[in-house]
């Protein structure tokens, strides 16, 4: 988010205008997400928001972005967040329901008629289900069970699940869960020998394109043969350029943190504040002098308290379609306030690597 807006304030020279970036840390609550925003909105006057990414935290902010008409820009996945309803709200992601079909089209590609869904026990987890069904009974395959596993379950609990499972027909698995909770899952699941012949497992998005916050060790002892799927991302001089530039600065910024490696949420949030700062330019100097008027009267609430933009409508008019020429992350396309899916990437885990392909209408290509 900071490189993209560098790079926008450097080359802003045709009409002056510089955006400035006000930092506040939601800590992984919802309740932080809510004080944040209001803190945002009432006392800096915003004139947008990008974040949170907790999908519950962006509801928060979502309906507080409504009422003072300022644009929120979020990189939540969950279905349930729908745009229709909140019309000053821009999905900076992919929705989680946008892989189903990839993941049908693997379940299909080995004529599995029976699949099973392990999935987090959140509005993460249970948004993406019905889709899960939907898409399986396209290619005449269904849902056969469901396992859900609480954040906060001890090892002894997962094994349970997983001895369930182990008494079903059913081999093939699509895992729903985030990093930490995928590392505990697969070690469990290998420790009762069901990383073996004969069982098929199946990750989603947010864990494949997150594999490098995964403990080596796990993936080359507890993942073998794991497939995933994540959104593809064509590589460019671009992309080269900025991922070089991105890990120096984190190098400097965290010298005593193991490296990470850019991951295509990081490219939407670049593409996504380029996209803000297309629409500010558009908007132009005149619109955007114009600061949104708080009820300065006393007694009120921070609710009450926080005023309208007279900015916002016009950001997020110009944002609800919205196209780069040149995005980082790819073709990077907002249509109606959301982000356009692109060509799934089939990832199939190897030892210490991973086998690439690509899904589009077209069939499957090798990356």
């Amino acid at each position: 988010m900071l490189l993209a807006l560098e790079d926008y304030n450097a080359t802003a020279n045709r009409s002056g205008i510089r955006i400035v970036s006000h930092l506040r840390d939601s800590k992984k609550d919802d309740v932080g997400a809510a004080f944040a925003a209001i803190y945002l909105l009432k006392d800096v006057q915003v004139q947008a928001i990008f974040g949170p990414q907790m999908s519950t935290q962006t509801d928060f902010v979502i309906d507080l972005g409504k009422r003072v008409k300022v644009p929120t820009i979020s990189p939540a996945t969950s279905p349930s967040l729908l745009v229709e309803e909140n019309p000053f709200f821009i999905r900076g992601a992919l929705p989680s329901s946008s892989q189903t079909k990839a993941i049908a089209a693997i379940v299909k590609n080995y004529d599995w008629r029976e699949v099973g869904v392990i999935y987090k026990d959140s509005p993460y987890g249970t948004g993406i289900v019905p889709h899960f069904t939907d898409a399986l009974l396209k290619i005449s395959s269904s849902v056969s069970y469901k396992i859900v596993i609480s954040p906060s379950a001890d090892d002894d609990q997962i094994f349970t699940e997983l001895y369930k499972l182990n008494t079903m027909q059913t081999r093939v698995s699509i895992v729903h869960v985030q990093p930490f909770l995928a590392s505990r899952l697969f070690i469990k699941a290998n420790e009762a020998g069901m990383m073996s012949s004969g069982y098929a497992w199946i990750i989603t998005n947010v864990l494949t394109s997150l594999l490098d916050s995964i403990d080596p060790s796990v993936i080359e002892s507890s993942m073998q043969g794991v497939l995933g799927v994540k959104p593809y991302v064509p590589r460019s001089n671009e992309l080269h350029r900025f991922t070089k530039r991105w890990r120096k600065r984190f190098r400097q910024e965290d010298p005593d943190t193991d490296q990470v490696e850019l991951n295509v949420f990081g490219l939407w949030a670049y593409d996504s504040i380029t996209a803000l700062a297309e629409a500010v330019e558009e908007v132009g100097t005149t619109a955007i002098l114009k600061s949104k008027k708080p009820d300065t009267r006393e007694n009120l609430t921070d609710f009450d308290a926080l005023g309208t933009s007279e900015v916002g409508s016009l950001l997020i008019h110009s944002m609800q379609n919205a196209v780069l020429k040149t995005g980082l992350s790819g073709d990077f396309r907002i249509v109606d306030g959301e982000l356009q899916a692109s060509p799934f990437e089939i990832v199939n885990i190897v030892g210490k690597g991973q086998n690439h392909w690509s899904l589009d209408g077209e069939g499957w290509h090798f990356v």
